[in-house]
């Protein structure tokens, strides 16, 4: 009788082994599944905007580097969901995360890009942040670069920061914050 009862101990154990590794699988994709639920609610919001804009647009989501990024596409009348500077587009990324939050309860950090300006941006401030590196590096002088948000630091940052002899950091409180990029000796 005892040996039945240590089996049945045993696969109880197995059963609450295997439920538990279960969970811990499923945990790794369940944040990519709230991402993606996130990119759902943003591509519905946006569909509807642009419905009443009367704008065309097609939507493409996906999930990179830990976050929801939704993609608007279409014609020449998307440029102006954008801005002169992208002010619109930061204007409409927050809206964007107040829907998804208000239907999720969570805050978002989604990223949303119109017409790829954002892509474009980020190709001209990785080689704003290397060229302002590699000078630094060579003649030693500080840089300060114009104000930027937040997104646009951030890519600056990371192209300084694949230069050797270089580093960065924000000076400033925002909307004036700046990228300074000096030489380490």
């Amino acid at each position: 009788m005892s040996e039945t009862v240590q089996e049945a101990g045993q696969d109880e154990q197995s059963v609450a082994d295997g439920a538990e590794q279960a969970a811990d699988a499923g945990s790794g994709s369940s944040g990519e599944a709230d991402l993606v639920r996130e990119g759902d609610i943003a591509g519905d919001y946006l569909e509807r905007l642009l419905d009443l804009l009367d704008y065309d647009g097609d939507i493409d989501l996906d999930v990179e580097s830990g976050r929801a990024v939704v993609s608007v596409e279409g014609g020449k009348d998307l440029e102006k969901l954008v801005g002169s500077q992208g002010e619109v587009l930061e204007a409409m990324q927050e809206l964007t995360r107040l829907a998804v939050q208000q239907e999720t309860g969570v805050r978002s950090r989604l990223m949303l890009d119109i017409a790829g300006w954002r892509a474009n941006r980020r190709d001209e401030l990785t080689e704003l942040g290397r060229r302002t590196a590699e000078k630094v590096a060579e003649d030693g002088k500080t840089q300060r670069l114009r104000p930027m948000t937040p997104f646009e630091r951030k890519v600056v940052h990371d192209a300084v920061a694949a230069v050797s002899g270089v580093t960065s950091e924000g000076d400033g409180e925002p909307p004036s914050r700046r990228v300074v990029v000096y030489r380490v000796e």
